[in-house]
Formats: C-alpha cells, sequence, structure tokens
C-alpha cells in the first residue's frame, strides 16, 4: 500500500493504519526514512504500545545532491533499508510501515531496484505500507493500493509554524 502525494496527511494515514493493527493484537514496525525529530506527536503514542517498534533512520531535510552532506543522507538511508529487510524477513511483524521511502527513493537516497527487490520477497501474509512524496512508477506499478493526497490549500503556506497535533 503506498501514501503519496503532496497534500498532508501520508504518515497520518499510515499510523492509523499502525493504531488499527494494534486493535487486532497486530505487531507493527515502522522505520521512517529522512524523518529524524525526537519531538514528533506519534513517537511517545506509538511508544506506549508494547507491540510497536519505532525508529528513525534519517538525518532530517535532505540537502541537494551536490551539497557534501549529502552521501550521509545516504549512508543512513541505506541502513534504514537493511533495517525494512531485517522487519520483513524475521516473520515477527504483521505491518511494516517504511514512512517517507518514496521520497527516499525519488531524491535519490536510495535506489528504486533494492526496494523493489525487498517487496517482491515480502509473504503474502505482511502488510506493508510505503509513505512519502513521488512515489517512482515502479513502486506504484507493484503496490495493491495507491493512495494520493493533494494538497489544495496549507495553512504553512501563509506562514503559520507547524503546529503540535497536526503537523508535528
Amino acid at each position: 500500500m503506498i501514501f503519496t502525494g503532496d497534500g498532508k496527511g501520508k504518515t497520518t494515514a499510515a499510523v492509523g493504519m499502525a493504531v488499527r493493527a494494534i486493535g487486532h493484537g497486530m505487531r507493527v514496525r515502522i522505520i521512517q526514512f529522512v524523518k529524524n525529530d525526537p519531538t514528533t506527536g506519534e513517537l511517545p503514542a506509538l511508544r506506549r504500545f508494547e507491540n510497536v517498534e519505532v525508529t528513525q533512520a534519517g538525518l532530517g531535510f535532505v540537502p541537494p545532491p551536490d551539497d557534501p552532506q549529502f552521501p550521509q543522507h545516504q549512508q543512513a538511508a541505506h541502513e534504514g533499508l537493511k533495517l525494512a529487510a531485517e522487519a520483513v524477513s524475521c516473520g515477527h511483524w504483521n505491518l511494516v510501515i517504511l514512512d517517507e521511502i518514496c521520497f527516499a527513493v525519488s531524491a535519490g537516497l536510495v535506489t528504486e531496484p533494492p526496494v523493489i527487490n525487498l517487496l517482491q520477497q515480502t509473504s503474502r501474509y505482511l502488510c506493508i505500507v510505503l509513505t512519502g512524496r513521488q512515489a517512482t512508477p515502479g513502486l506504484i506499478d507493484l503496490a495493491d493500493t495507491v493512495t494520493e493526497m493533494r494538497c489544495i490549500k496549507h495553512a504553512m503556506d501563509t506562514g503559520r509554524e507547524a503546529q503540535n497535533g497536526v503537523e508535528r
């Protein structure tokens, strides 16, 4: 399943799926690519549940590819992909969420083929959710369900700062 697009709500939709899975006694593994902010509201909320594991594998806002810091972001994304491979292959989790993996691919932090390979090796009994802007055609083709969030209007465009419980 993919939640993509330029609109708000991709991670929120995935976290909603996690809550639903938790309600059914399922085990949930979340790996957040790109993100590195321990103050986001979903982290303390999800960590209250014993059958959820969340890892922020990113370094924050991604610089342009010609920035000297870009290789460090690539390395972090590759480490996140290793965590994802472990989560998918171990047989422990019922739902695996790869938050911002679509953006990580489109931004060049990781390439599409290893992500596709990972998805193709997944048991049919495991649900995987991918989120992030600019989902690539290969990821979209492989997905069973794709939802595009489209931004029509956003308060931050008028200068409003990110709000706790809304954007973070």
